[in-house]
């Protein structure tokens, strides 16, 4: 498994290289843009890449965008940058995930294995008791299953298949419009929320306030 890390602050590179390889990963670590793009150039497999988004030389913003992106590589922003600004921009380029620094090692290694986990389509994702099964499209908790609308099962299918990002509420919103014809509203969204959370009986579910909505893999 080869993972492609981009940090320009050596004493982290060092460390997080260290600390992938002892999970058996393969690490190609770049210090900057220009070294990053040499390495894309040459066509090897990354399977994902972890991105500092303040770079001598550019941007990871950019990096993404104009290098990455089209390859379909999943890929992490990891940066000081913790502005609401910054977070949305990343997750609407379209990464898998967004960590700020300071951070945690060991919660950074799980959502690498949970992103690269989601590509190769593991079938069936366990966030606490609540498991949901992507061929079967069926939730259960605690292996018994959850009756769930189609609706509300779609909404919740959007929220899994984006694990430890927001989804924001306009775009269910666009989702519940296109499945269903029907135009829905703010108020009506938080009701098929609340009618989620209550029948799942775990608060999984986190809001963030003005966005959207949000699952974790990693609970604290």
């Amino acid at each position: 498994m080869n993972i492609l890390l981009v940090e320009d602050n050596e004493s982290i590179r060092k460390s997080l290289k260290y600390s992938l390889e002892t999970q058996n990963y393969n690490v190609v670590d770049c210090k900057d843009v220009a070294n990053t793009i040499e390495y894309l150039n040459n066509d090897l497999k990354i399977d994902l890449t972890i991105i500092d988004i303040s770079l001598p030389d550019g941007n990871g913003f950019d990096l993404y965008q104009n290098f990455i992106k089209d390859k379909n590589i999943p890929t992490i922003f990891l940066t000081v940058r913790d502005s609401e600004e910054d977070v949305v921009k990343g997750l609407e380029l379209g990464v898998e995930d967004y960590m700020t620094k300071p951070f945690s090692t060991k919660e950074l290694l799980a959502r690498i294995k949970r992103n690269i986990m989601k590509n190769k389509n593991e079938s069936i994702i366990t966030i606490d008791d609540i498991s949901f099964d992507f061929d079967k499209m069926e939730v259960r908790k605690n292996c018994q299953l959850v009756l769930l609308t189609r609706l509300e099962l779609k909404i919740l299918y959007l929220l899994f298949t984006n694990l430890n990002r927001v989804v924001r509420r306009d775009y269910i919103l666009e989702k519940i419009w296109e499945w269903t014809g029907n135009d829905v509203n703010d108020n009506t969204l938080t009701v098929y929320l609340k009618r989620i959370r209550e029948k799942l009986g775990t608060d999984i579910i986190i809001t963030i306030k003005g966005i959207g909505y949000r699952i974790d893999e990693t609970r604290k």
